[in-house]
């Protein structure tokens, strides 16, 4: 049984507790991350959004928003898959008014945080369709490397670790952070 965005929405209904992707007609329940994983999402989603929304430069979600991507076959209108980034950042040019539904596009920045229990090639997947149908950058965050990994379509992946500084200038030039600010801190 192949299942469409109509199937997901209405499970969604049904249990409005679960997360869910469509996924080549398949719906996949995601789970909880664990704490560090998503304080690092929060954390990245903090920096991003102080200096996104002080310029008015787009959006920049979390984990829960979900992104219709284009379809795959231009003769099958069901095969959509619905997916949602750990992190996201839509340019304002692209999504003038937010909207209370999911929304039919591919976000500009996609962000991958892998999780205890995630393997990193389905991470690397997903963020390699993102980037083949019109993302402009793909992170994935790797906790217990301590390494950030930034994707690019047709380029060597970067790999960033403690003392090397993120930047997009293809997205928010003069954006920068420090890869250590990633890491949630320990208190005394």
């Amino acid at each position: 049984m192949s299942f469409t965005i109509t199937d997901l929405e209405q499970l969604q209904t049904e249990h409005p507790e679960w997360q869910m992707e469509l996924v080549e007609g398949k719906i996949i329940v995601i789970g909880p991350s664990d704490y560090e994983s998503e304080e690092i999402g929060t954390r990245l989603s903090t920096f991003l959004n102080i200096w996104v929304m002080s310029r008015k430069l787009g959006r920049v979600t979390g984990s829960s928003a979900g992104f219709i991507l284009p379809k795959i076959e231009e003769d099958d209108l069901e095969k959509r898959n619905l997916r949602a980034p750990d992190v996201s950042f839509v340019r304002a040019e692209r999504l003038k008014k937010t909207k209370r539904d999911f929304v039919e596009l591919v976000p500009d920045l996609m962000v991958e945080i892998k999780s205890k229990s995630d393997r990193i090639k389905p991470l690397e997947e997903k963020i390699q369709l993102f980037l083949q149908l019109g993302s402009t950058v793909g992170i994935l965050i790797n906790p217990d490397k301590l390494t950030v990994t930034v994707y690019r379509l047709n380029q060597a992946p970067v790999m960033l670790q403690n003392g090397d500084t993120l930047t997009l200038p293809d997205l928010l030039p003069g954006w920068e952070l420090a890869v250590s600010e990633l890491w949630p801190p320990e208190f005394e």
